[in-house]
Protein backbone atom coordinates (compact mmCIF):
# COMPACT_ATOMS: atom_id res chain seq x y z
CA UNK A 1 0.00 0.00 0.00
CA UNK A 2 2.86 2.38 0.86
CA UNK A 3 4.62 1.62 -2.44
CA UNK A 4 1.42 2.33 -4.37
CA UNK A 5 0.92 5.63 -2.53
CA UNK A 6 4.54 6.59 -3.18
CA UNK A 7 4.11 5.85 -6.91
CA UNK A 8 0.98 8.03 -7.12
CA UNK A 9 2.73 10.95 -5.37
CA UNK A 10 5.75 10.62 -7.66
CA UNK A 11 3.51 10.57 -10.75
CA UNK A 12 1.69 13.69 -9.55
CA UNK A 13 5.01 15.48 -8.97
CA UNK A 14 6.25 14.65 -12.49
CA UNK A 15 3.01 15.88 -14.08
CA UNK A 16 3.17 19.10 -12.04
CA UNK A 17 6.72 19.76 -13.17
CA UNK A 18 5.77 19.26 -16.82
CA UNK A 19 2.57 21.34 -16.78
CA UNK A 20 3.47 24.10 -14.34
CA UNK A 21 4.71 27.57 -15.43
CA UNK A 22 8.09 26.58 -14.03
CA UNK A 23 8.19 23.85 -16.64
CA UNK A 24 7.42 26.38 -19.37
CA UNK A 25 10.16 28.67 -18.10
CA UNK A 26 12.84 26.08 -18.95
CA UNK A 27 12.14 26.21 -22.70
CA UNK A 28 13.14 29.12 -24.91
CA UNK A 29 10.27 31.41 -25.82
CA UNK A 30 9.53 34.54 -27.78
CA UNK A 31 7.18 36.99 -26.05
CA UNK A 32 5.43 39.56 -28.24
CA UNK A 33 2.75 42.22 -27.75
CA UNK A 34 0.98 43.44 -30.88
CA UNK A 35 -1.97 45.57 -31.95
CA UNK A 36 -4.52 45.31 -34.75
CA UNK A 37 -6.42 48.36 -36.02
CA UNK A 38 -9.43 48.72 -38.27
CA UNK A 39 -10.74 51.99 -39.69
CA UNK A 40 -14.45 52.48 -39.04
CA UNK A 41 -16.99 54.71 -40.75
CA UNK A 42 -19.75 55.34 -38.17
CA UNK A 43 -23.30 54.64 -39.26
CA UNK A 44 -25.16 55.26 -35.98
CA UNK A 45 -25.20 57.94 -33.29
CA UNK A 46 -26.40 58.49 -29.75
CA UNK A 47 -26.96 61.69 -27.79
CA UNK A 48 -28.49 62.72 -24.47
CA UNK A 49 -31.27 65.26 -24.19
CA UNK A 50 -31.87 67.24 -21.02
CA UNK A 51 -35.21 68.77 -20.08
CA UNK A 52 -35.39 70.59 -16.77
CA UNK A 53 -37.52 72.99 -14.75
CA UNK A 54 -36.99 75.12 -11.65
CA UNK A 55 -39.95 75.96 -9.43
CA UNK A 56 -40.88 76.92 -5.88
CA UNK A 57 -42.22 73.44 -5.17
CA UNK A 58 -41.00 69.99 -6.15
CA UNK A 59 -44.46 69.14 -7.51
CA UNK A 60 -44.45 72.09 -9.91
CA UNK A 61 -40.90 71.38 -11.08
CA UNK A 62 -41.80 67.75 -11.78
CA UNK A 63 -45.01 68.69 -13.60
CA UNK A 64 -43.32 71.26 -15.85
CA UNK A 65 -40.48 68.85 -16.66
CA UNK A 66 -42.98 66.10 -17.45
CA UNK A 67 -44.73 68.38 -19.95
CA UNK A 68 -41.40 69.15 -21.65
CA UNK A 69 -40.58 65.45 -21.73
CA UNK A 70 -43.86 64.56 -23.45
CA UNK A 71 -43.36 67.30 -26.05
CA UNK A 72 -39.81 66.20 -26.82
CA UNK A 73 -40.89 62.56 -27.15
CA UNK A 74 -43.70 63.57 -29.50
CA UNK A 75 -41.25 65.45 -31.70
CA UNK A 76 -38.90 62.46 -31.72
CA UNK A 77 -41.72 60.27 -33.07
CA UNK A 78 -42.16 62.72 -35.96
CA UNK A 79 -38.43 62.37 -36.67
CA UNK A 80 -38.75 58.60 -36.88
CA UNK A 81 -37.19 57.81 -33.47
CA UNK A 82 -39.13 55.08 -31.65
CA UNK A 83 -39.89 55.06 -27.93
CA UNK A 84 -37.51 52.11 -27.52
CA UNK A 85 -34.68 54.25 -28.94
CA UNK A 86 -35.43 57.18 -26.62
CA UNK A 87 -35.54 55.76 -23.08
CA UNK A 88 -34.99 57.64 -19.84
CA UNK A 89 -31.33 57.76 -18.81
CA UNK A 90 -31.90 59.54 -15.50
CA UNK A 91 -34.50 61.53 -13.56
CA UNK A 92 -33.55 63.71 -10.59
CA UNK A 93 -35.55 65.99 -8.32
CA UNK A 94 -33.45 68.05 -5.91
CA UNK A 95 -33.71 71.17 -3.72
CA UNK A 96 -32.01 74.39 -4.83
CA UNK A 97 -29.95 76.02 -2.13
CA UNK A 98 -28.37 79.48 -2.33
CA UNK A 99 -25.99 81.13 0.08
CA UNK A 100 -27.48 84.13 1.90
CA UNK A 101 -24.66 86.41 3.04
CA UNK A 102 -26.97 88.34 5.37
CA UNK A 103 -28.15 85.23 7.20
CA UNK A 104 -24.79 83.51 6.90
CA UNK A 105 -26.30 80.25 5.74
CA UNK A 106 -27.76 78.45 2.74
CA UNK A 107 -31.42 79.15 2.06
CA UNK A 108 -33.86 76.91 0.20
CA UNK A 109 -34.86 78.69 -3.02
CA UNK A 110 -36.99 76.00 -4.61
CA UNK A 111 -36.61 72.71 -6.45
CA UNK A 112 -35.18 71.45 -9.73
CA UNK A 113 -36.36 68.50 -11.81
CA UNK A 114 -34.01 67.11 -14.47
CA UNK A 115 -34.99 64.41 -16.99
CA UNK A 116 -32.33 63.00 -19.32
CA UNK A 117 -33.37 61.05 -22.44
CA UNK A 118 -30.85 58.83 -24.23
CA UNK A 119 -31.58 58.98 -27.96
CA UNK A 120 -30.24 56.41 -30.42
CA UNK A 121 -30.27 57.24 -34.13
CA UNK A 122 -29.86 54.11 -36.24
CA UNK A 123 -29.51 55.97 -39.54
CA UNK A 124 -26.68 58.46 -39.39
CA UNK A 125 -28.26 60.70 -42.02
CA UNK A 126 -31.11 61.36 -39.56
CA UNK A 127 -28.96 62.72 -36.71
CA UNK A 128 -29.53 66.35 -37.69
CA UNK A 129 -33.29 65.82 -37.97
CA UNK A 130 -33.39 64.21 -34.52
CA UNK A 131 -31.50 67.11 -32.93
CA UNK A 132 -33.77 69.63 -34.65
CA UNK A 133 -36.78 67.67 -33.39
CA UNK A 134 -35.76 67.87 -29.72
CA UNK A 135 -34.98 71.58 -30.17
CA UNK A 136 -38.52 72.13 -31.46
CA UNK A 137 -39.80 70.14 -28.50
CA UNK A 138 -38.28 72.58 -26.02
CA UNK A 139 -35.22 70.58 -24.89
CA UNK A 140 -32.81 72.55 -22.71
CA UNK A 141 -29.59 70.82 -23.80
CA UNK A 142 -28.16 68.21 -26.13
CA UNK A 143 -25.39 67.02 -23.84
CA UNK A 144 -23.24 64.87 -26.12
CA UNK A 145 -23.14 63.16 -29.50
CA UNK A 146 -21.32 59.81 -29.81
CA UNK A 147 -20.89 57.89 -33.05
CA UNK A 148 -20.67 54.11 -33.47
CA UNK A 149 -20.90 51.34 -36.04
CA UNK A 150 -23.51 48.60 -36.37
CA UNK A 151 -20.68 46.37 -37.64
CA UNK A 152 -18.64 46.70 -34.45
CA UNK A 153 -18.49 42.97 -33.62
CA UNK A 154 -17.26 41.90 -37.06
CA UNK A 155 -14.77 44.79 -37.21
CA UNK A 156 -13.43 43.92 -33.76
CA UNK A 157 -12.87 40.34 -34.90
CA UNK A 158 -10.98 41.64 -37.93
CA UNK A 159 -8.77 43.81 -35.71
CA UNK A 160 -8.16 40.84 -33.41
CA UNK A 161 -7.08 38.62 -36.32
CA UNK A 162 -4.74 41.37 -37.52
CA UNK A 163 -3.22 41.64 -34.03
CA UNK A 164 -2.44 37.90 -33.98
CA UNK A 165 -0.89 38.05 -37.46
CA UNK A 166 1.23 41.04 -36.44
CA UNK A 167 2.39 39.15 -33.34
CA UNK A 168 3.27 36.09 -35.43
CA UNK A 169 5.25 38.18 -37.91
CA UNK A 170 7.17 40.07 -35.23
CA UNK A 171 7.88 36.87 -33.30
CA UNK A 172 9.27 35.32 -36.50
CA UNK A 173 11.55 38.31 -37.09
CA UNK A 174 12.87 38.13 -33.54
CA UNK A 175 13.40 34.37 -33.73
CA UNK A 176 15.32 34.57 -37.03
CA UNK A 177 17.49 37.37 -35.63
CA UNK A 178 18.29 35.09 -32.70
CA UNK A 179 19.29 32.25 -35.03
CA UNK A 180 16.15 30.14 -35.00
CA UNK A 181 12.48 30.11 -35.79
CA UNK A 182 9.19 30.21 -33.92
CA UNK A 183 7.25 27.08 -33.09
CA UNK A 184 3.68 26.72 -31.93
CA UNK A 185 1.76 29.35 -30.01
CA UNK A 186 1.95 28.72 -26.26
CA UNK A 187 -0.36 31.39 -24.94
CA UNK A 188 -2.26 34.45 -26.11
CA UNK A 189 -4.40 36.96 -24.22
CA UNK A 190 -6.38 39.92 -25.46
CA UNK A 191 -6.81 43.32 -23.85
CA UNK A 192 -10.06 45.22 -23.94
CA UNK A 193 -10.56 46.80 -27.38
CA UNK A 194 -10.57 50.56 -27.57
CA UNK A 195 -12.24 52.97 -29.95
CA UNK A 196 -10.60 56.27 -30.75
CA UNK A 197 -13.50 58.63 -31.28
CA UNK A 198 -13.01 61.72 -33.45
CA UNK A 199 -14.75 64.00 -32.78
CA UNK A 200 -16.80 63.86 -29.56
CA UNK A 201 -18.95 66.93 -29.32
CA UNK A 202 -19.43 68.88 -26.11
CA UNK A 203 -22.75 69.86 -24.59
CA UNK A 204 -24.88 72.13 -26.74
CA UNK A 205 -27.39 74.50 -25.19
CA UNK A 206 -30.68 74.77 -27.03
CA UNK A 207 -31.57 78.27 -25.87
CA UNK A 208 -30.41 80.03 -29.04
CA UNK A 209 -32.98 81.44 -31.43
CA UNK A 210 -34.34 78.81 -33.76
CA UNK A 211 -33.42 78.93 -37.41
CA UNK A 212 -34.84 77.30 -40.49
CA UNK A 213 -31.43 75.90 -41.46
CA UNK A 214 -31.25 72.18 -40.57
CA UNK A 215 -28.56 70.89 -38.24
CA UNK A 216 -25.71 69.12 -40.02
CA UNK A 217 -23.21 66.86 -38.25
CA UNK A 218 -20.43 65.02 -40.09
CA UNK A 219 -18.51 62.42 -38.03
CA UNK A 220 -14.88 61.59 -38.73
CA UNK A 221 -13.60 58.06 -39.17
CA UNK A 222 -12.77 56.08 -36.03
CA UNK A 223 -10.25 53.36 -35.13
CA UNK A 224 -11.08 50.09 -33.41
CA UNK A 225 -7.86 48.92 -31.76
CA UNK A 226 -7.24 45.48 -30.20
CA UNK A 227 -4.00 44.59 -28.40
CA UNK A 228 -2.77 41.10 -27.51
CA UNK A 229 0.05 39.52 -25.52
CA UNK A 230 1.51 36.27 -26.91
CA UNK A 231 4.17 33.64 -26.19
CA UNK A 232 5.67 31.40 -28.89
CA UNK A 233 8.10 28.49 -28.71
CA UNK A 234 11.59 29.28 -29.94
CA UNK A 235 13.26 26.54 -32.00
CA UNK A 236 16.99 26.98 -32.37
CA UNK A 237 18.56 26.10 -35.72
CA UNK A 238 20.40 22.77 -35.76
CA UNK A 239 24.18 23.20 -35.70
CA UNK A 240 25.94 21.88 -38.77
Amino acid sequence: MKNKLLFICLLFFVEWCVLSPAGYAEESQVVVSATGRVLVKPDMAEFDVLVKSDANTAETAVSETAEKYRTVQKQLRTAGISQEDAPTASFIVSPRWEWDATLGKSVLKGYSARHVISVKVRTLESIGQAIDAVARGGADEVQSVNFSSSRYDSLRQKALAEAVENARREAGIMARAAGGRIGSLIEVSVNEPSIRVRPRSAGVAMKAARTSAPTEIAPADQDISVSINSRWRFIASSSK
